[in-house]
């Protein structure tokens, strides 16, 4: 990625590193304050993320300090302008948004940082602003052009209908989506997340990410989504209030976290909890195309009731042959059975990781609370796995090192 910042806008973006260390969190707050003034900017938001103990100031503090620490490198920052650029993708962010986000950054930049900061340097930070804005327009605008010219592709929101409604477990529910217009829809890649926009009962309209848990295909999504009783609205309103014959609005599938075109080595599936979703597409997908991959599917969850669509994979990777199947209980009830209704009592460890895959050579795919990937994708960094055979999935802001 070329840079064609003048040495003067480097130095002084990245003079501002020790302030933004020191203040990065305020400056946002500020920011997504002066931002949301606009009811139809603030539309486009997930605002769970903003109440979830502020994770999405966070996390857009970390960019920012990510961004001036870099400005002078910018390969390094090609991984989160793909993420962005597929988030933008998910919740329909244009081109000319990017203006309103400009105002409200730079406005709060000056107001924290005053009476330390210059004009020299908000100059500095808008010409930053802009020619980061410009590459991801650039790249969405690639993105939705891909998705538009792909067979049942399409940009912007499309009505699907809920056509079934199918409980997994005491806390999940999948929902197969199908298109209103009859079309066809695009195949996903294993892994990938839908953006749903919801009309509440209330008369809000939300809008939630949920990653696709069916293999690719022309006719149809699913996604099997968790009963967040604390929740702000999108799974309470999918659990109790939705209906098959209900119609809801998507964006394509977007993500960059997804299984390869073509698999060359083993493959670990690797999850907890919900997290099982995005791995239950890869299953099926290895199931039905890859007779020759061996994979490892390794899920951790409390107990049978909160265990989801178990028998299906076990299905899956009996008519694959070549899959293992190991379930990990760290709650089990009292009519719960090690041997018999799961695999292993506890959580997934390292160790049984590294003494039952083929560890060494195999792509690991991860998806699960912070708490799991944190501790998971360590371990394997630290117990020798390359990093380009760590492949994880989160869900919400990216408002920590997962890895560190």
């Amino acid at each position: 990625m070329s840079n064609p910042l003048s040495p003067r806008t480097i130095e002084l973006v990245k003079s501002t590193v020790p302030a933004l260390s020191a203040r990065g969190s305020d400056i946002t707050t500020v920011m997504y304050g002066k931002l949301f003034q606009d009811d139809h900017i603030r539309a486009l938001f997930n605002h769970s993320n903003q109440g979830d103990n502020g994770s999405q100031v966070h996390a857009l503090s970390a960019a920012l300090i990510a961004y001036a620490q870099n400005i002078d490198k910018l390969d390094a920052l090609v991984p989160v302008v793909e993420r962005i650029a597929h988030k933008h993708i998910g919740y329909h962010i244009l081109p000319e948004h990017y203006d309103y986000v400009a105002r409200a950054l730079l406005a709060a930049i000056e107001e924290v940082l005053a009476p330390d900061i210059t004009q020299e340097v908000l100059e500095a930070w808008g010409e930053a602003y802009w020619f980061l804005a410009d590459i991801l327009i650039n790249r969405e605008a690639d993105i939705r052009t891909t998705l538009e010219n792909s067979k049942g592709g399409w940009n912007g929101w499309r009505k699907f209908k809920i056509t079934a409604k199918q409980p997994e477990s005491d806390v999940i529910t999948s929902f197969t989506l199908s298109p209103v217009d009859g079309l066809p829809v695009l195949a996903h890649r294993p892994g990938q997340y839908l953006t749903l926009r919801l009309k509440l009962e209330d008369g809000r309209t939300i809008k939630r990410n949920y990653s696709i848990s069916c293999a690719p295909n022309n006719d149809h999504y699913r996604i099997s989504v968790k009963l967040e009783p604390n929740g702000q609205g999108g799974s309470r309103f999918l659990h109790e209030t939705a209906q098959i014959g209900d119609v809801i609005d998507l964006t394509p599938p977007a993500g960059v976290f997804f299984l390869p075109d073509e698999p060359e080595r083993p493959v670990v599936l690797l999850s907890a909890g919900v997290g099982l979703t995005p791995m239950v597409s890869m299953a099926e997908t290895i199931g039905a195309h890859y007779p020759d991959i061996e994979t490892y599917y390794v899920h951790g969850a409390l107990n049978s009731r909160t265990h989801a669509m178990d028998k299906h994979v076990r299905q899956v990777a009996k008519q694959h042959g070549k899959m293992f199947v190991e379930t990990f209980y760290s709650d089990p009830t009292n009519d719960d059975l090690c041997g018999k209704t799961h695999d292993q009592d506890g959580y997934i460890s390292p160790d049984w990781l590294s003494a039952n895959t083929p560890f060494h050579n195999a792509d690991f795919f991860l998806c699960g609370p912070k708490p799991f990937l944190r501790t998971m994708v360590y371990a394997l960094a630290k117990r020798g796995v390359e990093t380009d055979r760590i492949h994880y999935e989160f869900f919400g802001p990216t408002d920590e090192n997962i890895a560190a």
